[in-house]
């Protein structure tokens, strides 16, 4: 069986992705900044090594024609990476947490075409903006300064999660490509309308509306 079987099969278990952010939802003030909070103007260059790596994988899973193997998942949280530039080589990865460090730059992800759950929360991102990743479908950039909704055109994503960040309006969400999105979560934002969010599969969506007291 092929790595595209596989992903064709992949059922993602939304809940347990709704369980841990329930769960997270009370220990946010530790482990991510409060509301208006910056994050200091420099940190220490801390790229992700070979060894982070070793320590990071997990998961044997056949690649290809199903005659080799290779570890499709990673967890390197907590690590204070400012550069995940080494992932560009490992292709095969199909989950990947690089949540809690200081990374500001995610494009070395768009070399992992198989990525299917991506969680980035608690980083400097200002942008969730990747390639069109075919079989992506959660992705999480939670209690970042991300200001804007563009380069979000994954056609399996089904759970975004936006919350905590800085964005005033909802631009680039295309619903001709976000056809099977149906969860969003746009909480601790500052959104002053709805305008822009107009998805043909959307069954949750979370969010307030600044200065009108209005919570979905």
């Amino acid at each position: 069986m092929s790595d595209e079987d596989d992903l064709e099969d992949f059922e993602p278990d939304h809940d347990d992705f709704e369980k841990e952010e329930d769960e997270k939802e009370t220990e946010e003030g530790e482990d991510y900044r409060k509301e208006g909070e910056e994050f200091p103007e420099e940190w220490l260059p801390t790229p992700l090594t070979e060894d982070m790596m070793k320590e990071g994988l997990s998961l044997l899973c056949k690649t290809g024609s199903g005659l080799a193997h290779a570890y499709v998942k990673l967890e390197v949280k907590e690590r204070d990476l400012t550069d995940i530039y080494l992932l560009r080589s490992y292709i095969h990865l199909r989950y990947v947490d690089v949540s809690e460090n200081h990374l500001t730059d995610l494009s070395p992800l768009n070399y992992l075409t198989h990525l299917l759950w991506l969680k980035a929360d608690g980083n400097r991102l200002r942008s969730a903006q990747l390639n069109e990743l075919p079989y992506l479908q959660i992705a999480s950039f939670a209690y970042n300064q991300i200001t804007d909704t563009e380069g979000i055109s994954h056609p399996r994503l089904e759970t975004l999660n936006l919350k905590g960040n800085r964005i005033h309006m909802v631009t680039g969400l295309d619903p001709q490509k976000l056809i099977s999105l149906h969860t969003v979560e746009l909480r601790g934002n500052q959104l002053e309308s709805t305008v822009g969010i107009n998805l043909p599969k959307l069954k949750n969506l979370y969010l307030e509306i600044k200065n009108a007291g209005l919570q979905t």
